[in-house]
């Protein structure tokens, strides 16, 4: 057995784990677009208002991850003082905090303390962001850094789907008032839930052996040597409009679908739709860690992607409370991803510019059209969205060395576009309507088609030059 071979094994069991952890990650996080809708009816407030929800928890991102960059310029990275694994168990208990302060919001009926609530909530996913993904790129080569993460990542997006569906289910309906009418009540139960399978998850964590990633004969890295890569500073801006053209469109998608010329459906219906948009990025995130694994031959690909994409497909139609005519225009979404992953040539820049231009005709799309069309435009995006946050990820830190961790939290920095680029969306859709809103998204997909190809020549420049100086 080779040393790749051995290594690969010994990632098995830790690739798992924090697998379970991205699963719940994600699917929390997706409670936002839940809990959009159900703050605004109960508390009265307008789209802009309402919006809040996502800037309070991605902005926790931002300022949390300015803290954690602050600390890596003055004393030295936190994460190589305590290792990935404390630093992923500190995250998931902060969260699993955030989780229960769902109560006393909910207790008080006070949209502050449920701002206030996201915020926590946030603060522990950032402390994941920096340090789980950045794990997952760690164990193993570079080359499938991308692979690993997408995978890690489909996990998460199925976290995603499911919640629209159960997490709809428990506040639209289950906890809600005998008369169907919300309540803030509604979210005590849900979120406490949460709290506690987090910290089931803790504990499994802390049960199992994680290895740890030091840099060798490094002293504690301070200062500000990452801001030295082009290609980080660049990525950060990516990953800014990524996560936030992302959450903008997921954060509007049942709204959009509310309106008269779109599709008129309500609350109970669109959380499915959601569910798809999200159920995309799952579908989307798998064939991407087939065909961005370097190690499999192309045939070979072709026939892996197509079980998994019909695999996947199969979850989602279980998961979703619509009908296979309702469900099936998503085949096509399917055939398109197939066809970009092709195009792609496994090489994650370019396959992220084709990704990106193909959402920007989407948005248009849904922006020029009414009914279904709109409908179907709106919820494709999701498929393509389904590799760019790993892509973009890996791209940002590559070959950053020591300075990975420290690049990581910048890049993380950027998940503040989530909470910025809604505001700006809630804003426009109370001016100029829903529709129209989305030409906030079309801009941040635009930015994030320029970086793929930046990085499609820029890092091979780089390689060829770390060749030259090898002597290959």
């Amino acid at each position: 057995m080779t040393n790749e071979e051995q290594s690969k094994r010994n990632y098995t069991i830790p690739l798992i784990t924090i697998t379970l952890l991205f699963f719940m990650w994600g699917f929390i996080t997706c409670m936002n677009d839940i809990l959009i809708p159900y703050l605004k009816e109960l508390f009265n407030l307008t789209f802009f208002e309402s919006m809040l929800v996502q800037f309070c928890f991605f902005g926790a991102y931002f300022i949390g991850s300015v803290i954690y960059f602050i600390i890596s310029t003055t004393n030295g990275d936190p994460i190589d003082k305590v290792g990935y694994k404390k630093g992923i168990l500190f995250g998931v208990f902060l969260a699993a905090f955030g989780c229960v302060l769902f109560y006393p919001a909910a207790s008080f009926s006070s949209y502050g303390l449920f701002l206030g609530a996201l915020f926590i909530l946030g603060l522990g996913f950032t402390v994941l962001q920096i340090t789980a993904n950045a794990y997952v790129s760690l164990l193993g080569s570079e080359e499938s850094a991308s692979s690993r993460l997408n995978m890690t990542q489909a996990f998460n997006a199925f976290g995603t789907t499911i919640a629209p569906v159960l997490g709809g289910h428990l506040i639209f309906e289950l906890f809600s008032e005998p008369d169907g009418s919300f309540s803030a009540a509604a979210t005590k139960i849900p979120y406490l839930i949460f709290a506690g399978i987090l910290v089931l998850v803790a504990l499994i964590i802390s049960r199992v052996k994680l290895p740890d990633f030091k840099v060798e004969g490094e002293e504690a890295v301070k200062g500000f040597g990452a801001l030295q890569h082009n290609h980080l500073i660049f990525g950060v801006f990516a990953m800014f409009c990524y996560v936030g053209g992302e959450v903008a469109v997921g954060s509007f998608i049942i709204s959009f679908l509310e309106q008269p010329q779109i599709m008129n459906l309500s609350e109970v219906v669109s959380k499915n739709y959601l569910a798809l948009y999200w159920g995309g990025a799952m579908i989307g995130r798998f064939l991407g860690a087939i065909s961005l694994n370097q190690s499999i031959s192309q045939s070979k690909k072709a026939l892996y992607m197509a079980g998994a994409a019909i695999a996947v497909f199969l979850v989602i139609f279980s998961i979703v409370n619509l009908t296979f005519a309702q469900i099936s225009f998503f085949l096509v979404f399917i055939a398109l991803n197939f066809i970009a992953f092709f195009i792609g040539k496994s090489a994650p820049a370019r396959t992220l510019s084709i990704f990106a231009a193909i959402n920007v005709v989407l948005l248009i799309s849904a922006m020029l059209n009414h009914g279904e069309l709109a409908m179907y435009s709106i919820l494709g995006i999701g498929i393509f969205n389904s590799i760019m946050f790993s892509n973009i990820f890996t791209l940002a830190i590559s070959g950053l060395g020591k300075f990975t961790s420290q690049g990581s939290s910048l890049v993380v920095m950027a998940i503040l576009g989530g909470a910025i680029v809604p505001i700006f969306q809630g804003y426009l859709a109370d001016r100029f309507g829903v529709q129209h809103s989305f030409i906030i998204p079309v801009f941040c997909y635009i930015i994030i088609l320029i970086f793929g190809f930046y990085c499609s020549k820029y890092l091979s420049h780089v390689k060829q030059d770390a060749e030259v100086k090898s002597g290959h």
